[in-house]
């Protein structure tokens, strides 16, 4: 319970009718979930009106409405407050509510196309392994300290997002990192957090269904750290194009990382291979347990966080050689005849491309690359004949098959993919609308020493078709057609 009046401390008021000394039991944004004592937030989402239903949520108990709009019949007892903006003011709502969990622990916040998982959950083992009590707040899952909480968001709501930090601060948590998703910046949802400070990875092509063009997705992705304040940190990888963007207007502490740049934090690849990375780390050769180039990167940023959050260099180094990556993040297994299985989430063309680079880099040129890869429905449509294409450019054999076609039909999406086969790919390129037949076809194909990359879905354990969600893991699966060929 909390009194009104304090759950709007900082929020811009344009007019209020009725009492703030009210007290208040939940918050919502949610109409059907309205009961007695409710602070009921309407907010225009992109498919129905909060403001439309703010009769109905009076009638259920509401306590006190945030408005855009004022309507039309104003209820007997019930306080209306109109703001500017209801997403924004929600932010600040739930951060008094929750009692500004996010200011009683280290909060990092990393954004980017790819690498914010890895990142994020590198940061949390690191952290957890320096002895630190840590929350995760990731694609994957969440973690409040050691106890897993489902993940349903990159960025969860509001709401969701404070309850979930205070529930860390009650256990003990001292930091907690956490991905920052475009969709999150651009509906408000970090709003009211205070931010110890902010990762950048990189910025490719996605979520164009979205943002409608690039230049607003790098702006999504900049108001971040537009946002932080002097007394945070801002890391950018300067090797992007766009690292040094992201800094223009940010009044937080300025820091970067790179491989090929000049930098506060610099590594340099020694040797890439399938047991690892061997890197030169600002003079200190280390290895470690992931691979890529693009983990590199990863390495660089968790490590440049870490000595921003000021712990010892070689403490930081040691732990972190140990540590292995995200679930889904080239996650590899290999048959009892010698072919390589990955699994990845690679869903952007710059994902699958970094990833096929790194495997064409790690092999010795002997073996086939077989490529699975799909794109999901209802989204950006605009990278399926890239998908291909790079999927083409980079393998010796492709198998287009479906991902999460959501509410579309499998075959459209495969024809938008196959407009990027051009006319000298065609002759590698199979179509298998079924992804399990598909992964099966590559296991059949594969000879010992050749290399299959399952792409696009990564750690999911679903695929969604006509908004039915069934159990389906790829690297399950390619493990059970393994010992099948065994």
């Amino acid at each position: 319970m909390a009194v009104l009046k304090d759950i709007l401390y900082g929020v811009a008021i344009e007019q209020v009718i009725g009492s703030t000394e009210v007290e208040i039991s939940q918050l919502q944004f949610d109409s059907r979930k309205v009961s007695g004592g409710t602070l009921f937030v309407a907010i225009k989402g992109t498919r129905s009106d909060g403001h439309n239903f703010i009769n109905d949520v009076t009638e259920n108990g509401a306590k006190a409405v945030i408005v855009e709009l004022l309507p039309e019949v104003i209820a007997e007892g019930v306080t209306y407050i109109k703001v500017a903006n209801s997403a924004k003011a929600l932010g600040l709502l739930a951060s008094n509510f929750y009692h500004n969990p996010s200011s009683r622990l280290k909060l990092v916040g990393v954004t980017g196309t790819n690498g914010k998982t890895t990142v994020c959950t590198l940061l949390y083992k690191l952290f957890k392994k320096l002895g630190y009590k840590v929350g995760l707040i990731s694609t994957v899952e969440n973690y409040i300290d050691g106890t897993v909480v489902p993940a349903t968001h990159t960025t969860p709501d509001q709401i969701a997002l404070n309850q979930l930090l205070s529930k860390m601060v009650e256990a003990g948590c001292e930091y907690c990192f956490m991905e920052v998703s475009s969709h999150a910046v651009v509906q408000r949802r970090i709003d009211g957090l205070n931010f110890t400070g902010g990762v950048f990875t990189n910025i490719t092509h996605d979520h164009l269904d979205f943002h409608k063009t690039f230049d607003n997705y790098i702006k999504a992705k900049k108001a971040f750290f537009d946002d932080l304040t002097s007394q945070a940190f801002a890391l950018t990888n300067v090797d992007d194009k766009n690292g040094n963007v992201m800094l223009q207007n940010t009044k937080a502490h300025k820091k970067t990382y790179a491989l090929n740049s000049i930098a506060d934090f610099k590594a340099k690849i020694i040797e890439n291979l399938f047991s690892g990375l061997h890197l030169d780390v600002d003079g200190l050769e280390v290895y470690f347990r992931l691979v890529g180039s693009f983990n590199a990167y990863n390495l660089l940023a968790v490590y440049g966080t870490a000595l921003l959050l000021e712990q010892d260099k070689m403490k930081v180094l040691t732990s972190l050689s140990m540590l292995t990556g995200a679930e889904g993040r080239f996650d590899y297994v290999i048959s009892p005849n010698k072919v390589i299985g990955i699994v990845d989430y690679a869903h952007t063309p710059d994902a699958l491309r970094n990833i096929l680079s790194t495997i064409e880099n790690i092999s010795s040129g002997n073996e086939s690359i077989i490529t699975v890869v799909g794109c999901g429905g209802d989204r950006d449509k605009e990278k399926r004949p890239v998908m291909a294409q790079t999927a083409c450019d980079w393998s010796h054999k492709v198998i287009l098959t479906s991902d999460n076609p959501r509410t579309e039909k499998p075959e459209d999406i495969l024809k938008d993919m196959l407009t990027g086969v051009s006319a000298v790919n065609q002759r590698k390129v199979l179509t298998i609308l079924d992804r399990r037949e598909a992964i099966k076809t590559a296991c059949h194909l594969a000879k010992p020493g050749d290399i299959i990359l399952l792409a696009g879905k990564g750690h999911e354990k679903y695929q969604e078709i006509n908004g039915v969600r069934t159990d389906f893991d790829d690297k399950q699966i390619l493990i059970e057609q393994f010992n099948l060929l065994a």
